[in-house]
């Protein structure tokens, strides 16, 4: 595994998103990234309810401490680029968002998203989730490296699915300095494309199991990623095999072949 400095990651991380369009799987583990870097992803992003899942929890369970050393864990098992979901920054207040981009960049991120809903249940009033980004975009602009920020609009998965207002937060986190834009939740190519074409920043688009690659690279996205789905695809082959030796005492499920020499080497 060939060694990249911190800056080098950055560099290639930027670099992507200036290109085509890539996928961003979400690794939950050493394990996972591993296998995702011998696979030929070209950079990882972390998943709060994946990590979240292997420490028992529900999604937003983790401290800031455990994400970060979480990220360290990841940087130091690969050669690729990370990017760390930091949900709202662990804390309502702009200086908390700065705060969480500076550990995560400390632990060995090349980028991380902040999102602006509180885990009490609210959407933060746009001036206030504004301020937010921008402390956030200060802090990554002083890490010493092109740190890419991205600015998430939360409205899609948390009971307000108003694309105009949608539109009108990410245009706004562009105008704070954001890097890449992420609306998740958004459910059609038209939805995606909208906000495509309302931005000019990248946007980063969370993938439906309807849509193709195909599908949402066309609509002017430059990232997909996964988000948890790829841990709970795992999670979920391995309760369903459990529960079949369980209820029928069988082990078929237990003959699935996986190449670890291959992905762990």
């Amino acid at each position: 595994m060939a060694v990249a400095s911190q800056s080098e990651k950055a560099a290639a991380f930027r670099a992507l998103h200036e290109g085509d369009t890539f996928v961003i799987p979400n690794p939950w583990d050493v394990g996972s990234a591993r296998v995702l870097e011998t696979l030929g992803f070209r950079a990882l992003a972390t998943t709060s309810s994946g990590f979240a899942f292997t420490l028992g929890r529900l999604d937003g369970g983790a401290t800031l401490d455990e994400v970060c050393e979480h990220v360290r864990a990841l940087d130091r098992a690969t050669s690729l680029p990370v990017s760390v979901d930091l949900e709202n920054g662990y804390g309502p207040n702009p200086e908390d968002a700065a705060t969480a981009i500076s550990r995560a960049a400390e632990a060995g991120a090349v980028g991380g998203s902040i999102e602006d809903y509180d885990p009490s249940g609210e959407l933060y009033a746009l001036e206030h989730a504004v301020e937010r980004v921008a402390a956030a975009v200060e802090a990554a602009r002083g890490v010493g490296f092109p740190f890419t920020l991205t600015a998430r609009a939360e409205n899609h998965i948390r009971g307000n699915p108003d694309l105009d207002d949608t539109i009108a937060r990410l245009q706004a986190y562009e105008r704070a300095g954001a890097d890449v834009l992420y609306a998740p939740g958004l459910r059609t190519v038209e939805e995606i494309r909208a906000v495509c074409e309302a931005t000019t920043k990248p946007v980063n688009v969370l993938a439906r199991p309807h849509l193709s690659f195909a599908e949402i690279a066309g609509t002017g996205a430059r990232r997909i990623s996964v988000g948890g789905a790829l841990a709970f695809a795992a999670v979920a082959a391995f309760a369903s095999a459990a529960e079949k030796i369980r209820d029928d005492g069988d082990f078929s499920a237990l003959g699935a072949s996986v190449r670890l020499e291959e992905w762990l080497a």
